[in-house]
């Protein structure tokens, strides 16, 4: 009876979905107001981190200059590396409110999964983020310095699109990391399995692959860079899932 009541009032109109939807967006908002508030003090820092990948590469022999072409660009730069750092530092906040959104359709003891969803989630979050940092893009501006180095020009890269370019590819891997974390949960509420998995799997690489068109720059280099740990992250979420699916309770001879 508890439970059919939880689900009775979870039971909203669309237009109080619309209304929730719109406070956990403004809310979401606010906390990467307040992450970028405390990251553009530490703006010039921040830059030189997310530079070391490309700068770092000049000690292999390649000639490499980030350049401004505009006036406001050197403060659009700062803008745009704080809220970088916004984003990640406001993820348990946006992960908290994504799970909020989805509490009020769950049983009561369904919504006990909310701290270690938070926790996982920005674990994996940032764990992504350190992959495409310290393996994808060192290998991947190596790759498009080559072709620069192949055709005897030396590159000038314009902040403002190595900003971009970079941002993109750290949070969808950030996203994308979280794979294994909602399959988890999802498998833990009996929503998927891992023979639902298996069987969507070729489906599953062919959206790996347009998903990593899309999150990534039109380029093959940062696709296939992209698609390859999708690819990893999709056979770990097989076993995660058979790992946590409900089994069926065996009926004991008392009860039989």
């Amino acid at each position: 009876m508890g439970e059919d009541q939880d689900m009775t009032d979870a039971t909203m109109p669309l237009t109080e979905h619309l209304r929730e939807l719109r406070e956990r967006i403004l809310r979401i908002l606010a906390g990467v107001a307040v992450g970028f508030a405390a990251c553009y003090a530490y703006a010039e820092p921040l830059f030189d981190l997310l530079a070391r990948p490309l700068i770092g590469l000049e000690a292999e022999g390649t000639s490499i200059r980030l350049i401004g072409t505009g006036v406001p660009e050197a403060f659009f730069t700062k803008l745009k590396v704080a809220a970088i750092g916004g984003v990640f530092l406001a993820s348990p906040v946006i992960l908290y409110q994504i799970w909020a959104f989805v509490v009020p359709g769950l049983y009561e003891s369904e919504k006990q999964y909310a701290r270690p969803f938070v926790l996982f989630g920005t674990l994996f979050f940032f764990a992504g983020g350190w992959f495409c940092y310290a393996l994808v893009l060192p290998l991947g501006y190596q790759f498009f310095l080559e072709q620069y180095v192949s055709i005897g020009v030396a590159p000038e890269i314009r902040i403002s699109e190595y900003l971009t370019f970079t941002s993109r590819l750290l949070i969808a891997f950030g996203a994308t990391f979280e794979m294994p974390v909602a399959t988890f949960f999802l498998a833990r509420i009996g929503l998927v399995t891992h023979h639902t998995l298996i069987a969507y799997g070729r489906y599953a690489i062919v959206a790996i692959f347009v998903v990593a068109a899309i999150l990534t720059p039109a380029d093959v280099a940062s696709q296939l860079l992209m698609a390859g740990p999708l690819l990893v992250l999709y056979g770990i979420s097989i076993g995660v899932a058979y790992l946590v699916a409900r089994r069926p309770v065996e009926p004991t001879d008392e009860a039989e």
